[in-house]
């Protein structure tokens, strides 16, 4: 995994400072096995929901498709090996500032919602990242309130 996830900074992530750019590149796989952990809570992980995560990477970090699709393929598979979440949240928490974490819950609720139902399970796992990053239940109901007001006013 770790001759994989060297390639792909060397590939695709800024030259030089070696140390600033893994940090760049763990955030993003972090963030891209959360939100794939929220798509598989159901047990499924469908069109709309892959849709989802890949317009949530793009708009988060300018990424060509192909770097997307390598950096989903990563994720996933840092997903399948992770015995925990602890291994991303501890990422996010080292990385990432109070707004940050607040637009991952957000493309969280938005990856929940993808498929057009919330799952419990999807529910559950968003508030579990919510309370291990740190985030205040008041952001975490905002977050969910952001999402849901922008997909009703498209019905």
């Amino acid at each position: 995994m770790l001759n994989k996830l060297s390639r792909f900074i060397e590939r695709h992530l800024q030259p030089g400072g070696a140390i600033h750019v893994l940090s760049t590149h763990q955030k993003q796989l972090a963030v891209a096995a959360l939100l794939i952990e929220v798509a598989m809570a159901d047990h499924q992980f469908s069109d709309q929901e892959l849709e989802s995560l890949s317009l949530s990477l793009k708009s988060k970090y300018s990424l060509t498709p192909d770097e997307i699709s390598e950096l989903i393929t990563l994720a996933k598979s840092e997903s399948n090996h992770a015995t925990s979440l602890h291994q991303f949240t501890q990422i996010i928490n080292q990385h990432c500032d109070g707004t940050e974490k607040f637009n991952l819950v957000k493309a969280m609720w938005e990856m929940a919602f993808a498929d057009g139902n919330l799952d419990k399970y999807e529910d559950y796992l968003i508030r579990k990242v919510a309370d291990l990053i740190y985030l205040p239940h008041s952001e975490f109901i905002r977050a969910k309130s952001q999402v849901k007001a922008v997909l009703t006013g498209l019905k």
